[in-house]
């Protein structure tokens, strides 16, 4: 592994895509095919046999492709006439380059690229190697391919992307050992004092009027929750000074999709779940199924006459409960690290990130984004730098508030 703190050698992480390994002798010699739009059929049937996280998913990448419309290809390695590998990305433009990432963005969080869970047992740094060679003759007109926030590893699976020059993504990601079921994991984790909390706001919210656990069960109900968690997240991002991801018309029709979509699957990929009481939504939670993990893709509160009783932590305690009835090992919170998450969490993970260069360009971008993480890393892992920086940015936020306030008068 390259440490984040590492200076960027452009040469040698090109030199290390563009000369791998020989492969064994005997082995058969892989071919990579890069296709459009028109490569997602097939890659949505390798996925019923494949591994992969939620956001390289055929659910997931099917509906980014109906609602945002990219400019997406599929590189596929195929070994004895056999796909084992994919990666489903989509081109964007950032400033002067053209970068290819995962699909979703920020969005797509814990990236493990489809697999053969056979081929990954043996996985082949130079086949691995030969899809970025593809993706260069293919796309001449992408500098960078940046795949971000990347899994070191899927239930033990390693990730073949690690075999690669990476780095440390700058955030971390948490999560609860499930092991034992809900009432051992009280036990490591402060379970009495969160039991009487979990009464404490049962009576609260019993004294306003009922209340209710929901999952979103049918198209309407998808409907509901989504349109609540996206006017809560508008509220909240404007008082952080944080732009919105969730803001525009396109990713809000691709949620909408994705979660109504997995509603006809046996076991749905994708769940929203929401608190609500007195006839209001207090709290959600949209969560993807992987695996052995329940990963909690995004969450947001009501600021409002209950925000005080924090309805949050109510919705993530029975998640966490129904996570242990249900048989997942794992309570995955995702990136990002806060105080909310660590009350439940006792297992960090370290996303890497992989960037390989295809232009000139791309190297510079490449050692700017390093650069950048770098910086991120240091902020973050410092709590009064952190701090002063969540201060700044809210009171930059207040101040804009104002002014428009001012210019409508």
């Amino acid at each position: 592994m390259v440490d984040a703190m590492a200076s960027f050698d452009g040469n040698r992480l090109a030199a290390t895509e563009a000369s791998p390994r020989a492969l064994p002798k005997g082995s058969a010699e892989p071919s990579v095919s890069v296709a459009a739009a028109d490569g997602l059929a097939a890659y949505a049937g390798f996925c019923r046999s494949a591994l992969y996280a939620p956001a390289q998913g055929a659910t997931w990448i099917l509906n980014w492709a109906a609602q945002l419309k990219p400019d997406l290809f599929v590189a596929t390695l195929t070994l004895k006439g056999k796909p084992v590998f994919a990666l489903a990305l989509e081109v964007v433009s950032q400033g002067p380059f053209r970068v290819a990432r995962f699909m979703g963005g920020r969005h797509a969080n814990g990236n493990f690229a489809a697999a053969d869970p056979q081929w990954l047992a043996r996985a082949e740094s130079a086949a691995v190697g030969s899809v970025f060679r593809a993706i260069a003759k293919a796309r001449p007109d992408i500098d960078l391919i940046a795949l971000e926030r990347l899994l070191p590893d899927l239930d033990g699976i390693a990730n073949p992307l690690a075999s690669l020059d990476h780095f440390a993504s700058p955030n971390l990601s948490l999560a609860v050992d499930l092991g034992g079921g809900f009432d051992a994991l009280l036990l490591r984790a402060s379970g009495k004092r969160k039991r009487k909390k979990h009464r404490s706001q049962t009576r609260k919210f019993e004294a306003v009027g009922s209340h209710r656990r929901i999952e979103a069960r049918s198209p309407d109900e998808v409907e509901r929750l989504l349109d609540a968690f996206f006017e809560m997240k508008e509220l909240r991002f404007r008082k952080m000074g944080i732009a919105n991801v969730f803001g525009d018309d396109q990713t809000r029709a691709f949620f909408r999709a994705l979660f109504t979509q997995a509603l006809a699957e046996e076991t749905p990929s994708f769940v929203l779940h929401g608190l609500e009481v007195a006839g209001k939504l207090r709290a959600i939670t949209g969560s993807s199924r992987c695996g052995k993990r329940l990963i909690c893709e995004f969450g947001a509160i009501a600021e409002d006459d209950l925000a005080h009783s924090s309805p949050g932590d109510f919705l993530f305690f029975d998640n966490i409960q129904e996570a242990c009835e249900t048989g997942f090992a794992v309570y995955d919170f995702s990136v990002g690290d806060e105080p909310y998450k660590r009350q439940w969490c006792d297992v960090e993970t370290r996303h890497f990130e992989v960037l390989v260069p295809l232009t000139l360009k791309g190297r510079a971008l490449a050692q700017t984004l390093r650069q950048g993480a770098r910086l991120k890393a240091f902020v973050k892992n410092s709590p009064a730098i952190w701090k002063l920086t969540k201060t700044l940015r809210r009171k930059a936020a207040g101040q804009a508030a104002h002014a428009a306030t001012d210019d409508e008068n």
